[in-house]
């Protein structure tokens, strides 16, 4: 699903942010990606949505080389995939509905039927009573499931999350974490970066450990 081949991802001349990463993620598989701030998670990540080009070697996912995809192609690729940032990036100007079904949007899906998906995953998140409420209006646990809502209405094949359980307390980062394993559940592979050593620990998945942008266990 997910493939890196010795690839190189330098910033300028001396911010080297990834060192020759090797690493394949299987379809359907759940993968924690840890390590220290300014370790290279985030990085790793944009380049699997290609927000990032690598500097040298390939990165293929569902068999495409990403690093040489046209631009136009881009957001076709984007579409196979659900997003959930370490900011949320939610329109605060736009209701919890028109956050969450923006995606559809774009892939011109039919007005009803982004109405009727965008209803589910609220549901499912547990936040369908305020579909026409401001994101500002909610709270920070809140607004994540909006985002992680916002990630699965187009029913990726590839879920990516960074830190989406960063400045939550406990109950709520079990709520979020249960959200995520149900989405694995039906068939998405999903990588979460964290750097959250209890939540390692918690669950028992696979951890791709990264330190100064190189691989140290995978």
């Amino acid at each position: 699903m997910i493939q890196f081949f010795h690839v190189y991802k330098s910033f300028g001349v001396e911010q080297q942010a990834l060192t020759d990463v090797t690493l394949e993620i299987a379809k359907g598989e759940f993968v924690f990606l840890t390590g220290p701030s300014g370790a290279g998670k985030s990085t790793l990540m944009r380049m699997i949505f290609c927000a990032e080009r690598p500097s040298r070697g390939q990165i293929l996912v569902n068999g495409r080389n990403v690093g040489r995809l046209p631009g136009a192609a881009v957001p076709f690729l984007r579409r196979q995939m659900g997003v959930v940032f370490q900011d949320f990036k939610l329109l605060p100007r736009k209701s919890i509905e028109d956050n969450v079904g923006i995606a559809l949007e774009i892939a011109d899906v039919p007005a009803r039927e982004i109405r009727r998906r965008t209803y589910a995953v609220l549901k499912e998140v547990g936040l369908a009573h305020k579909l026409h409420q401001m994101p500002p209006r909610l709270s920070g646990g809140e607004q994540q499931r909006v985002a992680i809502a916002r990630a699965l209405v187009n029913e990726p094949q590839v879920l990516l999350a960074d830190e989406p359980t960063g400045n939550l307390d406990a109950e709520r980062s079990k709520e979020i974490m249960s959200l995520l394993f149900h989405a694995n559940a039906r068939g998405t592979t999903v990588v979460v970066a964290t750097h959250d050593r209890a939540l390692i620990e918690a669950y028992g998945k696979r951890n791709i450990h990264l330190e100064a942008g190189r691989v140290i266990t995978s």
